[in-house]
């Protein structure tokens, strides 16, 4: 079934954190009116900016993903709204 909404990314929550291995930020937002998402870590990429990573669980060896976008356009609206929210939290002018 496809379906031409658009993904609704509210509420969004920053916990900034001291600085470790990339990791700067920790991310909970609303999808959509209907599922909260949490612990949604912001890293900052080597070449400059942010990228995003869902929960997973640690099973064995392994970690396994517990929530994450199943489409490129909802994986697209989660990272711009985090990504977004945090430069303007964070992020000041030079």
């Amino acid at each position: 079934m496809m379906s031409n909404q658009t993904t609704k990314v509210s509420d969004i929550q920053l916990v900034p954190i001291k600085p470790k291995d990339g990791l700067v930020a920790f991310a909970s937002i609303v999808l959509d009116e209907k599922i909260y998402i949490g612990s949604i870590g912001i890293y900052t990429k080597i070449d400059g900016g942010y990228r995003i990573t869902y929960p997973t669980k640690k099973l064995g060896d392994s970690n396994i993903p517990i929530v994450h976008p199943i489409n490129e356009e909802c994986g697209e609206a989660i990272t711009n709204a985090i990504i977004n929210k945090f430069n303007v939290l964070f992020n000041k002018p030079t």
